[in-house]
């Protein structure tokens, strides 16, 4: 099984409100693919980082699942996210296999 985790450190302005998105709108359009099994939301508690800063964790039951999503979904999903929130945030993702 594989994590993909998508770590966003968003302008203090605009938290709130990406927070509020992501619980009602992106999470559940991320799991209506069907690409992933599980999800979870957490807040950074200790960030270096200006900012707030949070992580998203997708569970894929496989690689090919995980590619499936990248081909077929996250490119219009994260461009919603790029407009909706434009210049307030930075993003970095990472894939990660669950070996325990």
């Amino acid at each position: 099984m594989l994590l993909y985790n998508v770590t966003l450190i968003l302008e203090e302005s605009i938290a709130n409100e990406w927070l509020d998105w992501m619980q009602k709108t992106h999470i559940p359009a991320v799991m209506d693919t069907e690409k992933f099994l599980s999800h979870r939301l957490l807040r950074v508690v200790d960030s270096p980082n200006e900012g707030v800063t949070y992580c998203t964790q997708y569970v894929a039951e496989s690689d090919e699942k995980y590619k499936e999503y990248l081909a077929e979904f996250a490119p219009a999903l994260q461009h919603e996210l790029d407009t909706k929130f434009a210049n307030k945030f930075v993003a970095y993702r990472t894939v990660m296999e669950i070996v325990g």
